[in-house]
């Protein structure tokens, strides 16, 4: 490369430098004039030691030039003041460090940690470069009005106050700062290490609506109820016993729908219903220390929806839901707050599941929940055929943790039969699935085209399923007299054909 490209390069390079807020620093070579001993010409240039900004490095705030215990933070910005104070003081032999509250809302799920920033974030706070020494035009920087103003008081009482200006335009992370000293001296600091001093009270105030208890803690929810403005009536979801013992089989929640209608609930789908108030997470904060116009303005006096869930440790828990409507960004939110509680907060849609949720989006598609070892009856009646089970452990053996058939006396109409045959056919029986309700569908009069009857010696009872035609495609499932469910026609037609198969010996229908 030629000797003049090379100097372009280098003093590009050096401007660069100064132009992006740095200052090159270069150093003489140490005969810098004339003519080295013996008339040998040596002549000097300047060589590139380092790159550094003006200013970088200068502690801007500190206990008069230590790092010491800040006691508390005054913050004012566009959203109002802060005031920030010392909860508990450091502890050095347990290696502690203090803990900081807002004053004003101690009362309230206060961020600590969050708090904590403001006392912390500037205690030792160095600039990233100096861009205007003895500045007289704050303006040019925001810092005739500025952003915010902090002032830290330390243990110590020395006080330090400095002044958040705008962000610098070179497209970099960093702000302008003055710190309150009388040199009006402007450096900038990464903004990172200052943003929250532009938050509001609001920024501090935890967002977790309920506490979401430790596992070893978590009670088990005894009930929910559901009321909501469009809605006939109310979801209620029941803790069921009967469905927490090992060999209860069926569905796998312990939990059941009993109103509008009784139903077995799919896991997956009814969980965050059941127990998703504990942990909900809010995206924003409306009001805290609401005041009774601040719930009616929320909606909340009258609320679109409540949710009450009563827990096993004797606790209630109520959650007040207003309308959905759309944020600035067309999310779908709603306000919502615990019942007797302080912050009123903003919470998606999809995280308040309750507000829209159906019975038939928690149902479980399986009617007949029933273990197959738990049944000590099973009849079953289709025309002319009419075909009495009774189930029982064999004499002499106790019952496995995972039974089979080879440890069951089955008897069919008295006689003994292949109890590995029942099962398939009880196999096929459950799986009869409850594609829609018809809690309002009227009970007919004739015959049903099968009737089942069972008796679950888990749940200590007798439950009678009854399949009527009901169209051309599905057919009318009634429960104990009471219209519940309809499913495929389809299906109840192989119902009646491998009920016809029981005693000939002939596989099973399995599809339909």
């Amino acid at each position: 490369m030629k000797k003049q490209a090379k100097g372009i390069i280098a003093l590009s390079a050096v401007l660069a430098a100064m132009l992006g807020g740095g200052l090159a620093y270069m150093k003489l070579a140490p005969s810098d004039t004339g003519s080295s001993r013996g008339g040998e010409s040596s002549s000097s240039s300047p060589t590139l030691l380092a790159t550094e900004a003006r200013g970088q490095g200068t502690v801007l705030v500190s206990d008069n030039g230590e790092t010491g215990t800040v006691k508390s933070v005054t913050v004012k910005n566009s959203s109002g003041e802060l005031n920030v104070i010392m909860q508990s003081a450091p502890d050095t032999e347990n290696g502690t460090s203090a803990v900081y509250n807002l004053e004003g809302y101690t009362d309230l799920d206060v961020d600590t940690a969050m708090v904590g920033t403001l006392a912390n974030n500037a205690n030792g706070m160095q600039a990233a470069s100096l861009v205007a020494e003895g500045c007289t035009d704050l303006e040019k920087y925001g810092l005739a009005s500025p952003e915010a103003e902090v002032e830290m008081t330390y243990e110590s009482g020395t006080k330090v106050k400095f002044f958040i200006g705008d962000t610098a335009p070179s497209g970099s992370d960093i702000t302008y700062v003055m710190v309150d000293d009388g040199k009006n001296d402007v450096y900038t600091v990464n903004t990172s290490t200052i943003a929250n001093y532009s938050s509001d009270y609001k920024y501090f105030i935890g967002k977790t609506v309920l506490e979401k208890p430790s596992d070893d803690d978590m009670p088990e929810v005894q009930s929910l109820r559901i009321e909501r403005e469009d809605m006939d009536s109310d979801i209620l979801i029941k803790y069921d016993r009967d469905k927490s013992d090992s060999h209860a089989g069926g569905t796998t929640s312990p939990h059941k729908l009993v109103e509008p209608t009784e139903s077995y609930l799919a896991i997956e789908k009814a969980q965050d219903i059941i127990s998703g108030m504990f942990g909900l997470s809010a995206s924003d904060i409306y009001a805290v220390h609401c005041t009774d116009a601040d719930i009616a303005e929320a909606g909340l006096d009258k609320p679109f929806c409540k949710v009450t869930m009563e827990c096993d440790d004797g606790k209630s828990h109520v959650l007040l839901l207003g309308k959905i409507f759309a944020d600035e960004d067309g999310k779908k939110c709603a306000y919502g707050m615990l019942e007797g509680g302080k912050v009123i907060y903003i919470l998606s849609a999809d995280s308040a599941k309750w507000l829209t949720v159906t019975p038939a989006d928690i149902s479980s598609k399986i009617m007949i929940a029933s273990y197959v070892w738990n049944i000590t009856d099973l009849s079953v009646i289709s025309g002319d055929e009419h075909i009495n089970f009774g189930i029982s452990l064999k004499e002499g053996t106790e019952l496995p943790d995972s039974p089979k058939s080879e440890d069951f006396t089955v008897l069919k109409d008295g006689k003994e039969f292949d109890s590995e045959r029942y099962r398939l056919f009880y196999s096929f029986l459950i799986s009869a699935n409850a594609e829609e309700f018809a809690t309002d569908a009227p009970v007919p009069s004739g015959e049903p085209a099968v009737s089942v009857s069972l008796k679950d010696s888990q749940m200590g009872k007798t439950i009678k399923y009854d399949f009527y035609d009901d169209t051309f495609m599905r057919s009318l499932i009634v429960i104990d007299g009471e219209s519940k469910f309809y499913c495929t026609k389809s299906y109840v037609d192989t119902l009646k054909e491998n009920i016809k198969r029981i005693s000939t010996g002939e596989d099973y229908i399995t599809t339909w």
